[in-house]
């Protein structure tokens, strides 16, 4: 039992990109900070992730391995000395915030440890990924192989070498797993739901020269990203689909395709996202081109279907290798879930049993079934909960999910949020919007201290308002049409409503700031 409480200024919740960059910038203005975290390392997604092929972006690789994203953390932490002000292996389980905390107004923060905080402000940095998603199978606990859900890998890995393997689920680790055990398992049999419209990650090693260059630009590139709508450095083509001929457009798209990633994307026609006839042009070339790598007749037809599942881009497309490849294999089998029969009905002891009695003798199952995104992170934590004692879960189950700039809400004073609900988080490039966000935050409480103020929360009008311009910008385009995670539709009962700010970074930025300004949309005391 704890009887002293430990008091700093600011608690933030979670070690990874935003939490340190948050810690830092708040130290140099002599906050007492500190970092409550899960895990037992830094790095937040790029700690827990260590399934085979997960990469992100650096130097010395276009897409290096996430072992050089940890090795990242490592290089921030021996310079920047982040871990001192960090309790790891700590996870926050209640907070709220109290009036007659210590005869003030605080927030008072209970973890795992039994460790009870106050604190003047509490930052959530906890991601969009936390709350692992499992579907209910029936008989899991009873297999007798090794099985493991993506977010959960063990450090040491899975051999899967001669083995029968399987992969439930087609998402981003599910693509980058099908990718490394393809090669390596006896078998392995793949239960897809809906087709990844995947992308050529055109994978390359950067030269030294190269590496030193990009170094060198470092700030223009940091400064420039913050202009596009993606945080990235690549911006539409002014030019509209049908504005161009046939042959015209071909080349366009070839060339898009040739330099990989989100290119093709990104940098396509100025119509792609909002004409349904301009992305059907986009997903009929990514087509043609992806059907051209698969042989198999049936696999073709369900990898990369003539009819599109969705618009193209209004779902995460994940970047791949050699990920069709490796499903035309003859080792490897494609499930089809949408077909009649084929649902899991149980996973035995030795494999799983689909619906109308198929069964598939496995060593090991990767379950690559993601997560509840970005509400779950938050909702997880049981014991937060607003100034009328009302949880988060509960009012979000009741209402779905709201904020004001992706970064308040209301009835939770002097809470901030950053890279989660009705911000630009997944619609972005994490690190670019977290530093935007991170900015406004800063100023915010710097702001509250110069002119005096106690607490900051947003009014009612203004979180419904924020909904309200969320949903206007999703109308204007495609991206409300795919069942995704990005809309809640990946979890059974969860509200289908879009989870992210879509008007881009720059325009998001301009919102934010100007409502720092007057605190317009805010009640203070």
């Amino acid at each position: 039992m704890f009887t002293h409480i430990s008091t700093y200024d600011i608690v933030i919740i979670g070690a990874g990109f935003s939490g340190i960059n948050l810690l830092y910038h708040l130290r140099k203005l002599g906050y007492s900070c500190r970092i409550y975290e899960s895990g037992t390392d830094l790095g937040g997604t790029w700690h827990w992730n260590t399934y085979p092929g997960c990469r992100t972006w650096s130097f010395r690789e276009k897409y290096p391995s996430a072992d050089e994203s940890r090795a990242y953390f490592a290089h921030v932490e021996k310079v920047l000395d982040i871990k001192k002000d960090v309790d790891f292996e700590t996870s926050v389980t209640g907070a709220w915030y109290d009036v007659n905390a210590g005869g003030k107004r605080k927030w008072r923060v209970e973890t795992s440890t039994g460790k009870p905080t106050h604190c003047r402000f509490l930052i959530s940095c906890v991601g969009t990924g936390a709350e692992r998603y499992l579907p209910d199978f029936s008989g899991l606990e009873t297999f007798t192989g090794d099985v493991c859900h993506s977010a959960c890998w063990p450090k040491d890995g899975i051999q899967v070498a001669g083995k029968k393997v399987a992969v439930i689920g087609t998402g981003a680790s599910g693509v980058q797993i099908v990718q490394s055990w393809a090669k390596e398992a006896e078998s392995l049999v793949v239960f897809q739901r809906t087709p990844n419209l995947a992308l050529p990650m055109q994978q390359e090693t950067l030269s030294p020269e190269t590496q030193k260059a990009l170094k060198e630009d470092a700030p223009r590139i940091f400064a420039q990203r913050e202009k596009t709508l993606s945080g990235l450095l690549e911006q539409p083509d002014p030019r509209a689909t049908f504005d161009v001929t046939f042959e015209e457009r071909e080349a366009f798209y070839q060339a898009l395709y040739t330099i990989g990633g989100f290119s093709f994307l990104l940098s396509s026609f100025s119509d792609l996202m909002v004409d349904e006839k301009a992305n059907r042009a986009a997903y009929d070339f990514w087509a043609k081109r992806t059907r051209a790598r698969i042989t198999d007749p049936r696999k073709r037809d369900l990898l990369a279907p003539l009819e599109p599942p969705h618009p193209i881009g209004s779902k995460r497309s994940c970047y791949e290798q050699d990920y069709f490849e490796m499903l035309d294999r003859p080792n490897v089998e494609l499930v089809n879930l949408r077909e009649p029969g084929r649902a899991i009905a149980a996973i035995k002891p030795d494999g799983i049993e689909t619906a109308d009695g198929t069964f598939y003798r496995v060593d090991v199952i990767a379950l690559a079934t993601g997560f509840n995104s970005v509400t779950g992170s938050l909702t997880r934590i049981s014991g937060l909960r607003n100034t009328s004692g009302t949880t988060l879960a509960d009012e979000w189950k009741i209402d779905g999910a709201s904020s004001y700039l992706g970064m308040t809400r209301k009835g939770y004073p002097n809470m901030f949020l950053c890279y989660a609900v009705h911000g630009p988080t997944f619609l972005s490039n994490g690190p670019a919007s977290i530093e935007i966000q991170s900015r406004w935050i800063v100023d915010a409480i710097r702001k509250m201290d110069e002119t005096g103020l106690i607490s900051v929360e947003p009014t009612e009008e203004a979180e419904k308002n924020w909904k309200t311009t969320v949903n206007t910008f999703t109308d204007m385009t495609l991206l409300g049409k795919a069942d995704s995670w990005w809309v809640g539709a990946n979890i059974p009962g969860k509200k289908r409503e879009m989870l992210a700010f879509p008007g881009g970074l720059p325009l998001y930025e301009d919102i934010c700031r100007q409502a720092l300004q007057n605190w317009d949309g805010f009640v203070t005391l």
